[in-house]
């Protein structure tokens, strides 16, 4: 663990963990959005065991043990903590920042454990010093950014040379068809509406999209999958929430349908981000969710 590189502004505890807040003097942020964040968070803050289980696995299927194992890492926009508890068995040592108000969600998730510690900080204000971590990544964050490459570029600074860099990107669906893509319009429309709700509201009215358009889709593919149609299955829109718990689908349908600004990206355009930001050896995973990718400082 090394030193912040600047003053906190303040320390508070919050069910029994220390955190850290900093000024957010960052540019390259969108305020209405970082609200939003802090508002889900606080709604869906709790996560059993096997949740964070399963959905690590999925994130981190393209990282090896070696990686982790006995590493310095940070994890950008860390929303409640889940990625952060998720790797905290194996890991020296986990740095977690977020700009929102969901550190105390993390805070709270994270109690207890001796090797973490949760600051309030932006993506371009992070408190430590450059080429400080073995392994950083940033989980669905980044294309919440207005400027996702230079936001990008901050977070690997702080990864030593030969360290590793994880992200994932809200995908341009570039890898689906027709179909894929006139959901995602129109669902991109409505989206465009909700943000603007007040939260009360919005919560309610993503609840029901969860129930009345996640849903089916979700019962649809169990039931390829019931009659042996798997490889159908993997077709139907929304199908990856078929292994997640109902929680989980309201937590996502408003993060989708909540979030004010969000942007999308090809397999190509991450790569092409990666390689500006001074990544190399990048590798992206083949599963589910669309795209994330790891890669290796100069």
């Amino acid at each position: 663990m090394v030193g912040f590189d600047r003053t906190e502004n303040g320390l508070v505890q919050f069910e029994g963990t220390d955190v850290h807040i900093f000024s957010i003097t960052d540019n390259n942020i969108d305020e209405k959005t970082v609200k939003s964040f802090g508002e889900e968070w606080t709604k869906f803050n709790h996560f059993n065991e096997e949740e964070i289980r399963k959905a690590g696995d999925q994130y981190f299927d393209i990282v090896s043990d070696k990686l982790i194992e006995g590493k310095y890492i940070l994890d950008v926009g860390c929303g409640t903590g889940r990625w952060t508890k998720y790797l905290l068995n194996k890991a020296a040592f986990v740095e977690c920042i977020d700009p929102s108000d969901a550190v105390y969600a993390a805070a709270k998730l994270l109690r207890g454990y001796s090797n973490v510690r949760v600051s309030q900080a932006g993506a371009e204000s992070i408190p430590f010093p450059d080429n400080s971590f073995d392994f950083v990544f940033s989980l669905g964050v980044l294309h919440h950014t207005p400027d996702t490459e230079t936001a990008m570029r901050h977070c690997v600074k702080k990864v030593k040379g030969g360290g590793y860099f994880m992200v994932y990107l809200y995908y341009s669906l570039d890898n689906r068809g027709l179909l894929f893509k006139i959901l995602y319009r129109t669902s991109d429309f409505f989206r465009r509406i909700i943000c603007r709700l007040p939260s009360a509201i919005k919560k309610f009215i993503c609840d029901l999209i969860a129930v009345f358009v996640y849903m089916p889709f979700v019962l649809i593919t169990k039931f390829f999958r019931l009659i042996g149609l798997k490889k159908i299955s993997k077709k139907i829109p929304l199908s990856y929430y078929a292994d997640h718990s109902f929680r989980i689908i309201k937590n996502d349908a408003l993060d989708r349908f909540g979030t004010p600004l969000e942007q999308r990206f090809s397999k190509q355009q991450i790569k092409e981000m990666m390689q500006k930001c001074g990544l190399t050896n990048i590798v992206f995973s083949d599963n589910e969710p669309y795209w994330h990718a790891l890669g290796q400082k100069l």
